[in-house]
């Protein structure tokens, strides 16, 4: 039988216990108040919902199995469930960041401003080419959203002064999620004379002209997502033509290059803007590394399929034809009973299940630079 002293003691150790477990669990302190959101289909909480324009392919990201993991229901995301940026607001201890189209969502904590297949490169550019079927936003419409929302602050255009948007970027982050990929996409799918290498010059002008705004403005702490490895996505593996050279991962190298190139300028852009904005905290998200890293290694991260889709029709080693009445969410198309076994979701986008692992690679430090605890431990000495 127990002593009262033995009781207190044991009582006293489980407490401590408990409350260490809890800790470990738990978010990190809140290091920011709000969020500034930008990106594509990767990033993207429901604005797509509230546009003219759907991607020509996956067109019924409105209809289950879409959101089936978490939400149990369609959120306008691309995937079975959460997002990267949705895992980063709870490592942040803030609620999911609203889609900017929805007048109606409380955007204390944040707004999102991502748009499922947008490009980097202006509209304008795909028409003058005769790249009709194109999602008409951009990041360039996305600054332009930006401007608007925060109208009324006194930081209301580009010659605004950092003092003049303190209240704007005073404990904010600034995310700028993955693009470009729709850019390398569009011109893949329809064929024309637009070379991968125009793109590459043009995207990362856009993106880097975005970027410089932003911290001209008064960003003080900014992440840039870069390209994951596309070439393994199945889509890539349809419209490369054969013979398709693959990598030392299986993917398609010419795809998995494209990205890999358009990383490296992005990242020399960085620098110079890092060079010209000293005081700001600028983080490059290395996407591709990450995703080559779980590719690599699928089962040590619980993965069985690394390039057969989940939720799609055709069968086959990708089971995915690009035809928007066999996709994702068109109906009759089934998906596969355990999602987080997949990698891949509807053929372009990835499972919730890689999203969580993708997003803890990033926020343990070791696929980003400079890492993110250091972002964190930043912005906690400079009392955000």
């Amino acid at each position: 039988m127990y002593s009262f002293l033995s009781f207190t003691l044991v009582t006293l150790s489980i407490s401590i216990c408990l409350h260490s477990a809890i800790s470990q669990a738990s978010p990190h302190p809140r290091p920011f108040n709000k969020v500034y959101v930008f990106g594509d289909s990767y990033t993207d909480t429901g604005n797509l919902n509230d546009t003219t324009t759907r991607p020509s392919i996956f067109q019924h990201v409105d209809s289950l199995p879409y959101g089936r993991t978490f939400f149990h229901r369609p959120t306008n995301r691309y995937s079975d469930g959460r997002l990267v940026i949705d895992f980063i607001a709870e490592s942040l201890n803030l609620p999911y960041f609203p889609p900017y189209l929805n007048k109606t969502a409380n955007t204390t904590h944040g707004v999102n401003f991502a748009v499922s297949g947008c490009t980097a490169i202006p509209f304008s550019f795909f028409l003058k080419n005769n790249i009709t079927s194109v999602v008409p936003q951009s990041l360039t419409t996305q600054l332009t959203w930006f401007k608007d929302y925060i109208k009324g602050s006194g930081c209301n255009d580009a010659v605004s002064t950092p003092a003049e948007c303190k209240a704007v970027f005073d404990g904010a982050l600034v995310w700028i999620g993955q693009i470009s990929a729709n850019d390398y996409n569009y011109i893949n799918l329809i064929g024309t004379n637009v070379t991968s290498k125009t793109v590459q010059k043009l995207a990362i002008k856009y993106q880097t002209q975005v970027i410089n705004e932003l911290l001209k403005m008064g960003a003080k702490y900014v992440v840039v997502q870069g390209l994951p490895t596309t070439g393994c996505f199945p889509l890539s593996f349809l419209l490369v033509p054969p013979p398709t050279e693959l990598d030392q991962i299986g993917c398609v190298a010419i795809k998995n290059k494209e990205s890999y190139d358009h990383n490296m300028v992005l990242q020399a852009k960085l620098h110079g803007l890092r060079n010209k904005f000293p005081s700001a905290v600028i983080v490059y998200g290395d996407d591709w590394h990450a995703y080559r890293e779980v590719y690599e290694n699928a089962g040590k991260y619980g993965f069985i399929e690394r390039f057969r889709t989940c939720c799609g029709s055709g069968g086959g080693a990708y089971n995915v034809v690009p035809d928007p009445r066999r996709t994702c969410g068109a109906p009759g198309v089934m998906s596969c009973k355990h999602p987080s076994r997949y990698m891949n979701w509807d053929g372009l986008h990835v499972t919730e299940g890689l999203n969580r692992v993708v997003s803890k690679l990033f926020l343990d430090g070791a696929f980003a630079e400079p890492p993110f605890p250091y972002l964190l431990k930043k912005a906690a000495e400079s009392g955000v």
